[in-house]
């Protein structure tokens, strides 16, 4: 399995599913899922029992229905190109000093 090309923090767009044409920042990702977590944007609803029931007044979680992002399959979110703020696709190539770069397929400039 080749690795992700989509890392935490990177902004990206929704291409498919509910939440199409949206963006947000990526939370975390699993890479052996194949899935990225984007900060707003999938949010599903769950039902949680409260943790440590003594402990909600300090620091312990509260129980009920609670919203959070789900997890979004990576073929289904492109990057926000940071020079233009476009989608682009995402290459990986070795620098001249062979080190590992991503780079926008769109424009062929390095990412990060």
């Amino acid at each position: 399995m080749s690795t992700m090309r989509i890392r935490r923090d990177d902004q990206v767009v929704i291409t498919a599913g509910k939440d199409k044409g949206k963006s947000g920042r990526v939370l975390r990702t699993e890479p052996a899922r194949r899935r990225v977590f984007v900060e707003g944007l999938n949010i599903v609803k769950r039902h949680q029992r409260p943790r440590s029931i003594k402990d909600t007044q300090r620091g312990g979680e509260a129980g009920g229905i609670i919203e959070k992002e789900g997890p979004v399959h990576v073929s289904n979110v492109m990057l926000i190109d940071p020079s233009d703020n476009k989608p682009t696709r995402v290459g990986v190539r070795r620098s001249d000093s062979g080190k590992r770069e991503r780079y926008s397929k769109r424009t062929g400039k390095v990412i990060d």
